[in-house]
């Protein structure tokens, strides 16, 4: 039989397979020839009256081109995509030809945002998309290709006469005070050209078809790379609700001032937006169906927790054992009684406090409490959890997490309040799509609940290196680094995947 880390790792494959920009646009994407040509994106037609234009901008948007352009052949007029600087080095190094636009190809590549950050380059490439969107007529179709991860440093296009330096700075001010991203995002948008739909008004009277990856939990269209093809949902009067909490009203560079001034009051309404249409063609939620459709080919009873799991590391650690622990007194002749009951009402305490979006979690306990201890279990979830960073370690927030549920289940084993733990086979798996987590090349880790005791006969102190945010030199040390995630870079980002295996012994 296979064992449960061969289990774990072909799920965590075919859920990412299942986002590869490839596969993922061939599915969606298709070009109906003929008469009256027309492009099919998921069973819509857009008839091709004139000219087809692409623009994209994003971490997994150099994939996504290449099978676009594949798609549409000789249709496709030209092209213009802004990627991660270096991001086709790596892709031709990692062996990952079809992520690779063709010699001669339509579409011109521009590398900037360097580490993320919004440069010379970026901007570059933003005002070419923007030039372009401005010549279009109303009988040409613009194909936008959106990748959440990256896709908003890679169009920074301020409103003149702001600068791109007095942007930037306004936004570190914001994030050193502590302003959420979802804050950043709102004034971004308010001072951006393309951000929050203005790409899309610019591109008007043209048809506008936007294919989107999201890593964003719940796929808001007006967030996922601030938004540049959807109605944006907030106003100035947002932006300067901000700029006032975080008392920077009044120092503001004369030309953002000039800029909030002159600003419409109102967001541009829904219906100035009839000309685009934006289409989700890759999720998390999207990633976990397939995991899940995996499992259940492999014999589990497979259940599908949350796409929306957020929060800081150590309590979605505690989340996640207590289930386990759940799941194990399921598995045993103890299913009832008050060990479960007590864990039952943590665990709701804890998700409650959590605030996971859509996540009802008394409904998913039944569901659990109907599988019976027959069949192996398995539960997904994904979403993105958040590290607060206290030591000076290498790790990621998939790395952190595992290690944190291992020592979890650790010490419920030593308390004894898990007992039977004892009778039950567990694994749990977390890695970051994309292939990599934080600094590292490991996409993540697993870990079971013999973890800590063994590597406590190896000398080392999985606390010491928690408290340092070392998860990723711990795991390197641990066994050889056997239960690193490494997969190398995936060119596709739907943020990060969860699954639990459990089976009797």
């Amino acid at each position: 039989t296979m064992s449960l880390r061969e289990h774990a790792l072909s799920l965590f494959y075919g859920a990412v397979g299942t986002i590869r920009p490839a596969p993922m646009l061939r599915r969606a994407l298709k070009l109906q020839r003929g008469g009256c040509p027309q492009l099919l994106v998921k069973e819509q037609a857009f008839p091709l009256k004139r000219d087809l234009y692409l623009v994209g901008f994003g971490k997994a948007v150099l994939g996504m081109a290449a099978a676009a352009e594949e798609i549409l052949g000789d249709h496709l007029t030209r092209g213009i995509i802004n990627v991660p600087l270096g991001i086709q080095e790596s892709l031709q190094r990692a062996g990952m030809q079809e992520m690779l636009l063709k010699p001669h190809s339509k579409i011109q590549v521009i590398e900037g945002a360097k580490n993320n950050l919004p440069d010379a380059e970026a901007l570059k490439g933003a005002v070419a998309i923007q030039e372009l969107a401005e010549g279009l007529t109303a009988d040409d179709l613009l194909l936008v290709l959106i990748s959440g991860r990256g896709g908003s440093a890679l169009l920074p296009a301020p409103i003149p006469p702001i600068l791109l330096e007095e942007k930037e700075t306004l936004t570190k001010m914001l994030a050193s005070r502590g302003a959420a991203i979802q804050e950043l995002n709102i004034v971004r948008k308010t001072l951006s050209m393309l951000k929050g739909g203005g790409l899309a008004q610019l591109a008007h009277p043209a048809q506008v078809v936007s294919l989107i990856l999201s890593d964003v939990i719940g796929d808001p269209l007006d967030i996922i790379a601030s938004g540049p093809t959807a109605a944006s949902s907030h106003s100035v009067q947002d932006c300067l609700q901000i700029l006032t909490k975080y008392n920077l009203l009044h120092n503001l560079p004369k030309s953002v001032q000039t800029v909030l001034s002159s600003s419409p009051t109102k967001p541009t309404a829904p219906e100035n937006y009839s000309h685009v249409s934006n289409i989700i063609l890759g999720s998390n939620t999207l990633a976990l169906e397939e995991a899940k459709r995996q499992a259940e080919g492999l014999g589990y009873a497979a259940l599908v927790l949350s796409a929306a799991v957020q929060g800081e590391v150590g309590r979605v650690a505690t989340l996640y054992c207590q289930l386990i622990q759940l799941l194990c007194l399921g598995f045993t002749s103890l299913g009832g009684g008050p060990p479960s009951d007590e864990l039952r009402g943590n665990l709701l305490q804890l998700a409650a406090e959590l605030q996971i979006p859509g996540l009802d979690l008394e409904e998913f306990l039944q569901a659990l409490r109907g599988l019976g201890p027959d069949r192996p279990v398995c539960i997904l979830a994904g979403g993105e959890t958040t590290v607060q960073l206290q030591g000076t370690g290498k790790g990621g927030r998939n790395q952190e997490l595992a290690l944190r549920v291992g020592l979890g289940l650790h010490k419920a084993q030593a308390t004894g309040a898990s007992s039977p733990q004892g009778r039950c086979e567990i694994l749990f798996l977390s890695g970051g799509t994309d292939g990599q987590d934080g600094p590292t090349e490991a996409a993540g880790a697993f870990c079971s609940p013999g973890l800590v005791a063994e590597a406590l006969r190896e000398g080392l102190d999985v606390e010491a290196f928690l408290r340092n945010n070392d998860s990723y030199t711990f795991f390197s040390q641990f066994q050889g680094g056997r239960h690193l995630l490494v997969t190398g870079l995936t060119g596709t980002n739907v943020m990060d995947i969860q699954a639990i295996l459990i089976r009797a012994m």
